[in-house]
C-alpha cells in the first residue's frame, strides 16, 4: 500500500537548534535574546549578539582554545569580504608550499571556509576539542568575534589578527541576502525594513558593527605587531599595494624575484571574485555544515547598497555612523 505522505525536511545543521547541549540551553534562558536573521532567535553574549547553535561554539573556543605564538587568525564582522580574504591569505601564506601557478592549488579544488576555518562556527561548534594534528604551521584560522571575546590565549600570545573591514552599508545588505538565502526554501524570510532597523539598533551578527569595528581599530593602533586593519574598498582599490601590506605585516614578503615573475598579480587573479565563484567547488559544493558555497558569492562589489537604501535609510545610517565614529579616523 503507498503513502503519499513525505517525511518532513530534514534542516542543514547550520540550521538546527536541538543540537546544543543542556549547558548552553540553560544559559540561553539568562539572556536577552532579539528576532533571529537566521536561526528564530539571536542572544546577546558578552555584549554581542549571536545565534544559538554559534554560542556553543563560543563558549567551547574561549574554555579550549591554545593559541600559538604562530598562529594567523583572520577577524570579520559577517559579510564583510571574509571569503576573498580567506582565499588571498591562503595563497599569500602557502606559496612556497603550493605554488600559486600549479594546476592542482588547494584553493582551485576547495572552498576558502574549508582551508580557513572559523573557530566557533566549524572546529568548535558542536562543543567538543577539534583535532588540530593535520594543521601545519602556521594555523590559519578565523572568527567573527570581539577582540574582548577572542580566547585568552589569543590576547596573550603573540598570534596576529588580520582584521577586515567594509562599509556598514554594503555589509549590512549583504547580510540581508545571505541570511534569507540561508532559510529553508527561501521562507521566512526577513524584510529589508524590519532588519535595518535591527541593525542600526546594534542587533545583527557579532554586532553592534560600530563596537566590533572601533575595538579592533584600536587594538591596531596600540599593537600594530599583532593587529593589521584592512579596509575592504581598499583592497578593491589597491589590490597589490594591500596585498604587499599584509606579506609584510605576516613577515613573509614577497621578494623582488616573486614580483618580477607575477605572484603578486596571479594571486590577486585567482583569489578574484570572478575566478573562484566559477569554480566548480563553489557552484556545486556545500560546506559540512550544510550552506551551498554558491551563498557566499553573490556580488563582491562596492556600493550595491544604493540600489536598495530608501533616503530615509541613508541619513539614519549616516547619522548612526556619525556619532559611533566621531574622534576616530575612520571614514566610510
Amino acid at each position: 500500500m503507498s503513502t503519499s505522505q513525505t517525511s518532513p525536511q530534514i534542516p542543514p545543521k547550520y540550521l538546527r537548534e536541538d543540537l546544543l547541549s543542556d549547558e548552553c540551553k540553560k544559559l540561553l534562558l539568562t539572556l536577552p535574546k532579539e528576532k533571529g536573521w537566521l536561526a528564530s532567535h539571536i542572544y546577546n553574549y558578552q555584549g554581542f549578539w549571536i545565534a544559538p547553535r554559534h554560542l556553543q561554539g563560543v563558549i567551547a573556543c574561549q574554555q579550549q582554545f591554545q593559541a600559538h605564538d604562530s598562529d594567523i587568525i583572520l577577524v570579520t564582522t559577517p559579510k564583510s569580504g571574509t571569503t576573498w580574504l580567506k582565499a588571498l591569505l591562503f595563497a599569500l601564506v602557502n606559496r612556497m608550499k603550493y605554488s600559486i601557478f600549479e594546476q592542482n592549488h588547494p584553493l582551485l579544488a576547495k572552498n576558502p571556509h574549508d582551508l580557513v576555518p572559523f573557530l566557533e562556527l566549524k572546529l568548535y561548534v558542536d562543543g567538543g576539542a577539534p583535532n588540530f594534528s593535520s594543521f601545519t604551521s602556521p594555523r590559519l584560522l578565523s572568527t567573527h568575534l570581539p577582540y574582548a571575546s577572542l580566547p585568552k590565549s589569543v590576547q596573550d600570545s603573540r598570534t596576529k589578527l588580520i582584521y577586515l573591514c567594509r562599509n556598514p552599508r554594503d555589509t549590512f545588505i549583504s547580510m540581508w541576502h545571505f541570511t534569507n538565502n540561508l532559510k529553508l526554501d527561501h521562507t521566512n524570510t526577513n524584510s529589508i525594513e524590519e532588519m535595518f532597523d535591527f541593525f542600526c539598533k546594534g542587533v545583527s551578527l557579532y554586532g553592534p558593527f560600530w563596537n566590533h569595528v572601533l575595538d579592533y581599530w584600536t587594538k591596531s593602533i596600540e599593537k600594530p605587531d599583532k593587529v593589521i586593519f584592512l579596509m575592504y574598498e581598499k583592497i578593491k582599490e589597491q589590490p597589490k599595494i594591500q596585498l604587499k601590506r599584509l606579506a609584510e605585516f605576516l613577515e613573509c614578503p614577497f621578494s623582488i624575484e616573486e614580483e618580477n615573475y607575477g605572484v603578486v598579480n596571479e594571486i590577486q587573479r585567482m583569489c578574484s571574485f570572478e575566478n573562484l565563484s566559477k569554480l566548480e567547488v563553489n557552484t556545486n559544493g556545500k560546506l559540512s555544515s550544510g550552506e551551498k558555497n554558491k551563498a557566499f558569492f553573490r556580488k563582491g562589489e562596492v556600493g550595491d547598497w544604493k540600489n536598495y537604501f530608501t533616503i530615509e535609510m541613508s541619513e539614519k545610517l549616516n547619522y548612526i555612523i556619525e556619532q559611533k565614529f566621531q574622534g576616530y579616523e575612520l571614514k566610510f
